[in-house]
């Protein structure tokens, strides 16, 4: 009796055990960037199209400092999806030591291209910056420290052959906290990558009279990454700015790893590309994500679950 008893307690630990694996692959993680992006509202839509076309899962966002810190929490099976810069990306999964990455970041892998994000460069009216060749000797915020943003900033400035040490002052901030010291004057300029318009630049147009800084072309050949390409920040995307501004986009990535299963990672593709309108409704630079473009350029391999519904679809052959 007693051996049977035991039989049982033992069989029924390892049930306790495989269910708790079972409901460990079914959680959904979502990594984003902070609040007063676009990554963190598109994130919250993520989560609820994944909670809706997989029930028994359960989905979770959380606010980090974006695209590096994605990667990294990726790679160690901490986020099951995260959103990305596409050079971050790139020089993770190639194990770049001069962006931050000691070792390759093997196991990440691609979903799918998302929208473009486009560098702001950013001054205060008052400020004398007429144009980007007026920021050398001012004060500025480069993005959080070894942030997706933070690594734009050091290959765009370095392109320019601007260095930090030609600046009278050089923050480390986040969106939120670059725009509040631009209010409070404590900052000339300010670099935010991101999507057209971007929740903490709409505050900023708002609340008192900026320049959007033209970057000249020839940086984009000088960065020569093809991550970077030339592009055009709409007129009138906020207040006060009258005039198409050309700068610089980067592509931006949703990417997973590969200890996330086929059948959920297919789920999570063909779910977000079937409920586009919700993204969009979370914030307009989702009108960027085009399914024509869902594989182009891609910094590391397809998963094998985004694989599967590309080649259902007809994208792959």
């Amino acid at each position: 009796m007693k051996k049977l008893l035991r039989n049982t307690m033992v069989a029924s630990a390892m049930a306790v055990c495989f269910n708790t694996q079972v409901v460990a692959a079914e959680f959904i993680n979502v990594l984003t960037g902070g609040t007063s992006g676009i990554y963190y509202p598109l994130g919250v839509a993520l989560s609820q199209i994944y909670a809706k076309a997989m029930p028994d899962a359960k989905t979770a966002v959380q606010a980090t400092k974006a695209s590096i810190e994605n990667l990294n929490l990726l790679q160690a099976g901490r986020g099951e999806v995260g959103i990305s810069l596409g050079d971050s990306f790139s020089d993770a999964y190639k194990g770049d030591p001069d962006a931050g990455f000691k070792a390759p970041l093997d196991k990440l892998r691609t979903i799918t291209a998302l929208y473009p994000n486009y560098i702001h460069f950013v001054a205060a009216a008052d400020s004398g910056i007429k144009s980007f060749a007026d920021i050398k000797g001012k004060r500025i915020s480069v993005g959080a420290p070894k942030s997706g943003t933070q690594l734009n900033s050091q290959k765009i400035l370095e392109a320019a052959g601007i260095s930090y040490k030609d600046f009278s002052k050089v923050e480390y901030l986040s969106y939120a906290e670059s725009v509040e010291l631009m209010k409070n004057r404590q900052l000339d300029v300010t670099l935010l990558s991101s999507g057209a318009g971007v929740a903490a630049l709409r505050d900023l147009a708002t609340s008192q009279k900026v320049v959007f800084l033209t970057i000249p072309a020839d940086i984009v050949t000088k960065i020569n990454d093809a991550a970077y390409q030339v592009g055009v920040i709409p007129a009138n995307t906020y207040e006060g700015q009258t005039a198409d501004v050309q700068t610089i986009m980067v592509q931006n990535f949703l990417v997973t790893h590969s200890g996330v299963s086929t059948e959920t990672v297919y789920k999570m593709t063909k779910s977000m590309f079937e409920n586009l309108d919700q993204m969009v409704a979370a914030h307009s630079a989702a009108k960027g994500i085009q399914k024509e473009n869902a594989i182009k350029s891609l910094p590391a391999p397809l998963h094998a679950g985004a694989e599967k519904y590309y080649r259902e679809i007809g994208l792959l052959k």
